[in-house]
């Protein structure tokens, strides 16, 4: 099921079955956004280098920059819509996703809906489907309604099982705007203090907001998304190690080696080296 608007806008939904199919629909053009509900179990996928296994009524979203091979896939519900559909950047007083759901730090976001919001999410699914039908002069709102609706249930069910329950808004908001900045920065910024300098917060405050989450500190977030862009490089194309490392704002090659040895535990040319093999030994299974 596609939609098409008069100022391009765009938004699909797909069955993903096929894993040749699959793998061309899961890469995502300029611009887009897409939400992978997985319909069955045991789906396994390797996304920026890193293998993962999901299960019936688990959900993630990806964005273009998200690298994703298919290993095994049952089957699986695929949303993607394009910017001038809908902005999330620009609508995030709407659905509150930006720095959860997208554009956050190195996690990949994973949802697991409590079985009675699964069928809240069944009934607005099968409405945004009937408006696909619709064709009519209220079509694009009222499907933009419908996956407003599906991301702002998301959004809860994924803040429900990560978000410490006496934590108010005013935090929520200051750590999903904390992810949104290292996302956008992380090349450039390696320390809390430049984040703190952006929020207008000292460091020691960002540090104890989320030390009272019990989850990674502020300056693990940065190393992780610079670790993330550091696999996904290295995995994914043939650029110099010492290009990669001055892209990811690093004085130096030995500097970079050091930071990526300390946090994986090996050289980036040994991760490199691993990806190549691994992908060797997986095209030529598929080919037996």
């Amino acid at each position: 099921m596609q939609f098409q608007g008069n100022n391009g806008e765009s938004l699909a939904i797909y069955q993903l079955e096929s894993c040749k199919r699959a793998s061309d629909l899961l890469k995502l053009g300029h611009e887009s956004l897409g939400l992978i509900w997985f319909t069955s179990n045991g789906n396994t996928l390797k996304i920026d280098a890193k293998e993962y296994t999901f299960d019936k009524d688990q959900l993630i979203s990806i964005t273009e920059f998200h690298n994703i091979e298919i290993v095994h896939l049952n089957s699986a519900l695929f949303l993607c819509w394009n910017r001038s559909f809908y902005c999330i950047l620009d609508h995030d007083s709407e659905v509150s996703c930006k720095g959860i759901l997208y554009y956050g730090a190195a996690e990949l976001p994973i949802i697991q809906p409590e079985e009675k919001q699964i069928e809240v999410l069944e009934t607005v699914v099968q409405m945004l489907k009937i408006e696909f039908s619709s064709h009519d002069s209220l079509q694009l709102e009222m499907l933009q309604m419908m996956l407003k609706r599906l991301l702002i249930l998301c959004t809860r069910e994924y803040k429900r099982k990560q978000s410490d329950p006496s934590q108010n808004q005013v935090q929520s908001d200051l750590i999903r705007e904390y992810n949104f900045l290292v996302e956008r920065h992380f090349r450039e910024k390696h320390s809390v203090n430049a984040y703190a300098d952006l929020l207008h917060k000292s460091p020691k405050t960002l540090s104890n907001l989320f030390k009272k989450m019990g989850q990674k500190s502020p300056l693990q977030f940065i190393h992780d998304r610079i670790l993330l862009e550091a696999r996904r490089t290295l995995a994914y194309s043939e650029k110099p190690i010492s290009e990669i490392a001055y892209a990811l704002g690093f004085a130096d090659l030995q500097v970079f080696s050091r930071f990526f040895r300390k946090h994986t535990g090996i050289s980036p040319s040994e991760f490199r080296d691993t990806q190549q093999k691994g992908n060797i030994a997986h095209t030529k299974g598929k080919a037996d």
